[in-house]
């Protein structure tokens, strides 16, 4: 299915996303994963934070209204793991760093393969248009 052009600007949000959990997978020595760690925190307050709470606050009150809340509770839950690694991770926590890394690639997927298909078949066109997203 083509991308709403609503939802575009997450979708692209999302391959930064997935360049990131590529380069965590990548990351084998100490030396990268200490890069990483030292990083991460200011990157996702800087641009994984604005793409949850833009969701959060545009798209998952209105497909919980449409009755989607298995896949809204299912996406709120994963921020706050991935919320919840962040702060692990701020706090110097190594092995959280894979973790994130795999949940965050694992919800990118889920939202990219399965919440924006269903919110363009449930959501009226008007609404992605005008909903801010773009």
């Amino acid at each position: 299915m083509k991308r709403s052009p609503a939802l575009l600007k997450l979708s692209r949000e999302h391959h930064t996303a997935l360049s990131l959990a590529l380069r965590i997978e990548k990351a084998t020595d100490a030396a990268a994963q200490d890069i990483l760690l030292a990083t991460l925190p200011a990157l996702f307050r800087g641009e994984l934070e604005p793409h949850f709470q833009e969701e959060e606050k545009a798209l998952l009150p209105q497909l919980a209204q449409a009755g989607e809340t298995a896949r809204v509770d299912r996406t709120l839950e994963e921020h706050r793991q991935i919320r919840a690694l962040v702060g692990r991770m701020a706090d110097g926590d190594r092995t959280s760093l894979k973790a994130f890394g795999t949940l965050l690639r694992a919800h990118v997927r889920f939202e990219e393969r399965e919440l924006f298909v269903v919110a363009q078949r449930v959501l009226p066109a008007n609404y992605l248009e005008n909903a801010g997203l773009i």
